[in-house]
């Protein structure tokens, strides 16, 4: 069978597997905190009969991850946080701490802290904050949480620890099956002073929609190409056959 087929077929491959992404960065468009994923490939060479690399293939990688900052949307809510620039919130999961962007908080039944996952916001401490019953809650540029309780006077303003805010270089970061990110060799990431967030506010994902779509019609495109490749070696390949019978 005529090689170009497999390298057409190859192709056709990661073609698909690259739409898998640009959709999974579509269908995240309105997820708060959401990483773009980058479709990642590398080569590899063929080996023939006799040991020696007779053409070059491309497989899957890891996809990476685009860490640009999202637009900042303005909620006016207490328990709504956002990084600004660079860093993370730090978070406690089953599978331990790991690090996300989305800042939108709430009070568990235990007066914990915890995101719209359940996952408890660890404090500087690596411990969950807990905070008063039906308290108020705010927080300061560098992580500061402060509280008032109900009923308390305004000078009786608690102070409740320190959110865990880190910064690890991005190439150590891995995206997990749960959307959070965590260290390469699955140890925590130290406290990082210079890392600001705000209050009352939440990062966007920061997909550009129209990028995406322009990707996927570009990728469509290019599928449609290695399926037309594919055709007409299969055509070659039939006329070539009948050349031979006639004779």
């Amino acid at each position: 069978m005529d090689r170009i087929i497999y390298t057409a077929a190859g192709g056709a491959a990661r073609l698909l597997e690259q739409q898998s992404v640009i959709s999974n960065n579509l269908a995240n468009v309105n997820t708060t905190g959401f990483r773009e994923q980058m479709a990642h490939y590398r080569s590899v060479p063929v080996v023939g009969d006799q040991g020696l690399p007779t053409r070059i293939g491309t497989v899957t990688a890891t996809p990476g991850s685009s860490f640009q900052q999202g637009v900042m949307a303005e909620t006016g809510h207490a328990l709504d946080l956002a990084i600004s620039g660079e860093g993370w919130f730090s978070v406690m999961t089953p599978q331990g701490e790991a690090y996300t962007r989305a800042g939108e908080l709430a009070v568990n039944q235990d007066n914990l802290l915890v995101t719209q996952q359940g996952h408890p916001v660890l404090s500087a401490d690596n411990a969950p904050v807990e905070v008063p019953e039906r308290g108020i809650i705010t927080f300061s540029v560098d992580g500061q949480i402060s509280a008032l309780g109900a009923g308390d006077n305004p000078n009786d303003l608690q102070m409740l620890g320190q959110l865990k805010l880190v910064n690890p270089p991005a190439a150590d970061m891995q995206r997990g099956d749960d959307g959070l990110f965590r260290l390469a060799e699955g140890q925590a990431a130290p406290q990082d002073p210079r890392v600001r967030m705000v209050s009352g506010f939440l990062e966007k994902s920061n997909v550009n929609p129209a990028e995406a779509m322009v990707g996927m019609i570009a990728n469509a495109r290019r599928f449609e190409m290695q399926m037309k490749i594919i055709q007409d070696a299969g055509t070659n390949a039939e006329r070539a056959n009948s050349i031979l019978s006639s004779n």
